[in-house]
Parts: structure tokens; sequence; C-alpha cells
């Protein structure tokens, strides 16, 4: 791959088309997921959250408007630019490549939403752990919620079409190499469009070898949003919380 070429997560998530394609996302459950989340986890009354690959900071901002003081990070300079328009003295936003500590110590971090496995050097994947280990303060957690590869795999719809905005986005999906890879093809302005994510399929074995690497301990693994058990075959979610 040319040195040039940017990463598919880069030039995809900055278009968009990706925030028509998943704006019907359920606000609700990711509110209720974060409720559940701080609650359980105990978070200090205005404690300081570190949200990482924030996007456009819909987490963030909901975060933020629980009491938290909540640092929202991405790559992708265009939804950093978007969200800055809401901070205010405790909202903060920034570009900044989650492989890298960000320099200051937190409550907790937040990887949410399927943000993580998306490099194509699988090195990044332990270095983005090493980095949330290193954002944390003495009492923090780090939270990754992935997908659980086990249902997602054995729930795969090969290609289906979804029509929003007047856009038809139709999507493909296979598992290459370790990855699952959906591929969207649309026309929008008289043009042709296609886009592909890639997302390692990741288990939680994967994960626990990785946290193992980084010298962090995971403390609770969860299969949904509602913080039910973790079960390999039937959950959609895994959210593991790790020290």
């Amino acid at each position: 791959m040319a040195e040039d070429t940017q990463q598919w997560y880069a030039s995809w998530f900055d278009t968009p088309f990706y925030h028509i394609l998943y704006k019907d996302r359920d606000h609700s459950e990711a509110q209720l997921f974060m409720d559940n989340l701080t609650e359980y986890l105990n978070i200090p009354e205005h404690g300081k959250i570190l949200d990482l690959a924030c996007g456009k900071g819909r987490h963030s901002m909901y975060l933020n408007s629980l009491g938290y003081d909540v640092t929202g990070v991405d790559l992708s300079e265009n939804s950093i630019s978007y969200a800055k328009q809401f901070e205010n003295e405790t909202l903060h936003f920034d570009v900044h490549d989650m492989c890298k500590p960000y320099g200051k110590k937190f409550d907790a971090v937040f990887n949410l939403f399927t943000s993580f496995g998306y490099f194509e050097n699988e090195d990044d994947n332990l270095k983005t752990i090493k980095s949330i280990k290193a954002n944390l303060n003495d009492f923090g957690f780090g939270v990754i919620d992935f997908m659980n590869s086990d249902f997602v795999i054995n729930n795969l719809v090969p290609e289906d079409v979804k029509t929003v905005d007047g856009i038809d986005f139709m999507q493909k999906r296979h598992v290459e190499d370790g990855y699952i890879i959906k591929t969207i093809t649309f026309s929008a302005n008289n043009e042709n469009y296609s886009f592909q994510e890639r997302v390692k399929a990741l288990t939680l074995k994967d994960f626990e070898i990785l946290f193992e690497k980084a010298g962090v301990y995971l403390l609770d693994v969860f299969g949904d949003y509602k913080l039910n058990t973790f079960h390999k075959n039937s959950s959609e979610r895994l959210v593991m919380v790790f020290k």
C-alpha cells in the first residue's frame, strides 16, 4: 500500500455520505448505554472522560449533559470541526490519533460503537490499548465497546440495499483474512461511489491477549447496552471494562 494512500476510514468517515447512511442509529439506545455505563463505573461527579474516536461528538455531548468533563477526539478533521461548535467549559474536541497517548489523565476512557480494529497495521490495536492505559488516572477505567464478532459472522447478511435521503446504498458483506468487510456502493449527484469498511473480527480471546500484552486487567465483560452477561453465540456486543 502506497504511503500516501489514506486509510479507508479516513476518507469514508470524512464524507457526508457516511453520516447519511448511518443517521438513523438509535440515539435512545446509545444514551441508555451511557447512563448504565457511567452508573456502573461510578465515575465521580464532574469526572473527566475521554471519548476516543468520537466522530461528530454525539456521545461526548450526551456524557457532558450528564455533568461530566468530556474530551472527544477523532482522526476526522471534518467531524471535529463540526463538533467544535458545541464546545463549552467542560466539553472539548480535538483531532487526535488514538494509537498515541493523549497526554492527559482521565477517570474513564471510552472507545464506543466498534471504533476499534480498523488499522492496516495490527500493532496499532495494541498501541491503542497501551495509550488508553496511559490516559487513565489511578482510579480510572477503560471501556472498549466492540461487536461480538462470532455473532456478527454467524448472522452476516451477504447483501442488502438501504435507501436514505433518496440514495440507494448497496451493502455487501463478507469475511476475508480475519476481517469483516462491507462494500458500500451508491450513486449521488450523477457520480458513482464505492467505499469499503474493514474491521478486524477480534474475539474476546484476541482482546484478552492484547490486554495481557498491554499490562491491563480485564474486570468485566458485557454482551449488550443493558450490561447483561456476555454470551459468545448470542450477544450482539462485546463490552469490556479494564484498568
